[in-house]
């Protein structure tokens, strides 16, 4: 044995393997497979998967026959040092389906050659583009920075993977081999190209869900009590377009269908298998499923997650399990799943009741509140294209229902019930892209609750958290289930508005001043006052007022109210009102709300059927009061709003240095966690070209002299003790030392105020307001970045702006202008307007430090100083902390 192969039987996979670098993905066709860094131990399986791969692939890969692989070769590929030679696999079920791997060259520096392969039958899932994803980003962290590979001219579809994957690959041909090399920093381009194949990726994985071409019922029971008697019924009921097949080994048949003992005997290939068992025998149900090639699961049993560690364990295992067998997983504690296209009609859930085919996307994460939320959808009319109920959220999301959205030509509105976040930072940005095409209006529970262990203040802070993602991702949050029915009722079937000017017509002057007064209230601005034809009025007398608001220029939205006389049905009116609009023809180009107390049959009167019957677009929604129809308008109109600004770009401030940045918080971190020294929190905000006013600490009187001489006079001196800091009386400050002497006789007065010998001596800054800019940390969310001017008023009264990173330059700028106080810094009263532009500027580097460094958990700026000749950072503290659970960066990956 050589000396290679005796090192390499004395190394120690444990010691070394990049843990972090495991990931599920979702493949190109919807299914998942798991992939890790390579073991010894995979020895025999990657033995195993050469022997699967056809004479072809081998050789594209080796550019030889290669039949066998020699025990030399398996030894070196499956012994990787994870730094200079690394091998990442894919794995489906045990075994493995593709590998790729990159070497590092002696030359030319800081490249590596990559490689990978992939087994014929799993050829075109986008695994290679997955590899490779992965692969750069481990280079990365190993100091790569370019890779080259070798490929066979003739390989057209491995070619294909590098040249469509955003890179700025250079090519060259020479004797039959394409040379390839390209630079591994993600470009625009690239990341692009990865974001667009996540969201083809986990649409389809959903849409497999939602469209399976066969069902099984695992735990179909002939008991009516019995959630899976409910379950089955209810697909029987819908009469599914996919054959249906209960699983039951006591029983030859349930609800009149044959039924199986196992979801083995079943002849037919499964798609969707509905496990309604208890939580004890699912394990081995979802054994079975494995070993049959079922897609998704729905799981609607309880006694997981939420009823403990014990629970919470057994959940992880079965995902992390389904996941590796190439299936996703809804619940467990899910309600079900819905899909209302006339070609599927699948109702794979405990609600008895649904609501009409419509163009309406609905997520719920609560099941027990899902079969209300189902009831009072068909109440108000309101149809559905879809609904998925998740549960404990185990592995499908939010997030996935919002990629299928984005695509689903049957959706037009989202609608989202959350209880909480899985990944805070994708949901935003999925939200923000799905909303510039169709709204989503979403209800977040847990707006005042208290949570178990927290304390108010982080309750406010996460709710902060939320409120600043909504209003980045222009999500339009409602506080209630009825407000959430309010605003998709009207942006369902109604044009979004052109402005904030609304035209109001009733028979009522009470009514129509309510209306008005909820409009002031909610920034809409009548045009003119409230018109009232009186309760006389006939229904022509009503529509010719109706008709002449809606066709009047100056009028962007409709608000009619009325109270029908006791001799002339509202829906007489309603009808008048409904051929009134269509005759202006501002049916389809601004929107119209109505409220008709007391009249039943309103609602239909004012439905313009669909294809299928139920309301389609143009009908005129009805509310129980003026202020609820005022309100849904309004929010119509900020989301019209949201939707027609600026969309912002991804900046990157100059003179960013993000390597040294990482490697200083690596070192640092290494030694353990907490609030930084000065002298590191210097270096770091360094890093992103954030430079403190110059200031030195010091002990005596000559030492504050000698660095008042070094940093320049005039300078401040401040007490370093925190009881002092910050004060509003300035009682720990003295400004403005212009010599020595000054300096001396400041340092006895605070030594004697504050008892210690520790001051800061710091050149004078420019005269300017002081602001303040903070990241705050949210544990179930991520990062923020506040802003707001420095004193107590606007610290009692909460006058901060807030926005969840990352920021656009668009995000930047409405920060600074959005505080209450913020006209200070444009020159109130009189007063000189500061730099603006600077201020953004430090805020953007702000921002992009905790994009890029997520274990930066603490930094405070304050003061900044808001002059005409800039923003002068004079005060700064910086912790470092665990990262959180959620990010969103890095290769594409399931979280």
């Amino acid at each position: 044995m050589d000396d290679s192969a005796s090192e390499q039987q004395q190394w120690e996979p444990e010691a070394h393997y990049p843990r972090h670098w495991e990931a599920d993905v979702v493949l190109s066709d919807g299914g998942t497979v798991h992939l890790r860094p390579i073991l010894p131990a995979d020895a025999d399986q990657l033995v195993a998967f050469h022997g699967r791969l056809s004479d072809r692939t081998r050789y594209y890969r080796y550019f030889s026959p290669y039949p066998r692989m020699p025990q030399r070769d398996v030894d070196r590929f499956s012994r990787v040092d994870y730094v200079n030679r690394v091998a990442l696999v894919a794995l489906l079920g045990d075994d493995i389906v593709a590998v790729g791997r990159f070497d590092r060259l002696r030359e030319p520096e800081e490249s590596a050659e990559v490689a990978f392969v992939v087994q014929d039958g799993h050829q075109g899932r986008g695994l290679g583009s997955i590899l490779l994803e992965h692969l750069a980003a481990a280079a990365r962290e190993c100091g790569l920075s370019r890779f080259v590979a070798e490929v066979l001219a003739e390989n057209s579809q491995m070619v294909r993977v590098f040249r469509d994957a955003g890179y700025e690959v250079k090519r060259a041909m020479e004797e039959g081999l394409v040379h390839l090399e390209f630079p591994l920093d993600p470009t625009e381009e690239s990341l692009a190209v990865a974001r667009a194949r996540e969201q083809a990726a986990e649409a389809r994985s959903v849409h497999n869900l939602l469209h399976p071409r066969s069902v099984a019922v695992i735990g179909a029971s002939i008991a009516p009590d019995k959630i899976g008697h409910t379950v089955l019924a209810n697909l029987l009921g819908a009469d599914s377009a996919a054959p249906i097949y209960p699983v039951n080994p006591e029983h030859r048949a349930v609800r009149g269908v044959r039924s199986y003992a196992s979801v083995l005997d079943i002849p037919d290939d499964i798609d969707l298998a509905v496990i309604a068992i208890p939580a004890g025998g699912v394990a081995e149900v979802l054994d079975a499923c494995l070993t049959k090639g079922v897609k998704a699961l729905l799981i609607v049993s309880s006694g997981f997650s939420e009823v403990g560690p014990s629970g919470r364990e057994a959940e992880s295992s079965m995902v992390h399990q389904a996941r590796v067998y190439g299936m996703r997983v809804v619940g467990p504690n899910a309600l079900g799943v819905v899909n209302t296209d006339p070609a599927q009609r699948l109702n794979a859930s405990l609600a008895p009741r649904l609501p009409g085919r419509g163009r309406t996307g609905f997520f719920c994460q609560s099941g027990a509140l899902g079969v209300a939320i189902l009831a009072a959808a068909t109440e108000r009319g309101l149809g559905v294209s879809t609904f998925v109920s998740a549960g404990n959220r185990a592995d499908l999301s939010g997030n996935d229902l919002l990629q299928y959205w984005q695509t689903d030509t049957a959706t037009d509105v989202v609608l989202l019930y959350l209880e909480s976040f899985g990944n805070p930072r994708k949901f935003a940005r999925l939200a923000r892209r799905l909303g510039r095409s169709k709204p989503i209006i979403a209800v977040k529970s847990g707006r005042h609750a208290v949570r178990a262990g927290l304390a108010a203040t982080s309750v406010r802070i996460d709710e902060t958290s939320v409120q600043a993602l909504f209003d980045q991702a222009g999500v339009i949050r409602v506080e209630s289930v009825a407000q959430m029915f309010d605003a998709a009722l009207l942006l369902a079937h109604q044009p979004l508005p052109g402005g904030e000017r609304v035209a109001i017509v009733g028979n009522s002057s009470a009514l129509g001043m309510l209306a008005a007064d909820a409009a002031l209230e909610q920034g809409l601005r009548p045009v003119v006052d409230p018109v009232d034809v009186g309760a006389a009025a006939g229904p022509e007398e009503f529509a010719a007022a109706v008709r002449s608001a809606a066709e009047n220029s100056e009028v962007d939205a409709l608000v009619t109210v009325f109270a029908p006389p006791v001799a002339v049905p509202g829906t007489a009116y309603a009808r008048q009102l409904r051929t009134a609009l269509h005759e202006a023809g501002t049916l389809r180009t601004k929107p119209v709300v109505s409220t008709f107390l007391a009249a039943e049959g309103v609602p239909d009167e004012l439905a313009v059927p669909g294809p299928d019957g139920t309301p389609g677009p143009g009908s005129v929604p009805s509310y129980p009061s003026p202020e609820r129809a005022v309100l849904a308008l309004a929010r119509a109109v900020r989301y019209a709003n949201w939707r027609a600004a600026p969309q912002g770009e991804f900046v990157r401030p100059e003179g960013v240095d993000v390597e040294r940045a990482r490697r200083l918080v690596e070192e640092w971190t290494g030694t353990g966690i907490g609030r930084l020294s000065d002298e590191r929190m210097v270096l770091l905000l360094e890093c992103y070209g954030i430079d403190v006013v110059a200031f030195r600490l010091v002990t005596d009187a000559d030492s504050a002299v000698a660095a008042a001489e070094e940093v320049g006079f005039p300078v401040a001196l401040k007490s370093a003790s925190e009881r002092l800091r910050h004060r509003t009386d300035l009682a720990g400050v003295r400004l403005d030392l212009g010599g020595p002497d000054a300096v001396r006789t400041a340092y006895r007065d605070l030594y004697e105020l504050s008892g210690t010998a520790e001051l800061y001596v710091q050149r004078m800054a420019p005269k300017g307001t002081s602001c303040v800019i903070r990241l705050m940390d949210d544990p179930s969310f991520g990062t923020l970045v506040s802003f707001g001017l420095a004193g107590p008023a606007n610290d009692l009264i909460g006058d901060r702006a807030y926005r969840a990173v990352p920021l656009t330059d668009t995000d930047v700028a409405e920060l600074i202008r959005e505080p209450r106080a913020a006209p200070m810094l444009t020159g109130y009263r009189g007063g000189q307007a500061a730099d603006l532009d600077s201020m953004a500027d430090v805020v953007l580097r702000v921002a992009s430090l905790a994009e890029d460094l997520p274990e930066v958990r603490e930094l405070v700026l304050e003061p900044v100083l808001a002059a005409p000749s800039g923003a002068w950072v004079t005060g700064a503290v910086l912790g470092l902390g665990p990262t959180p659970d959620s990010p969103d960066s890095g290769p594409r990956r399931l979280r």
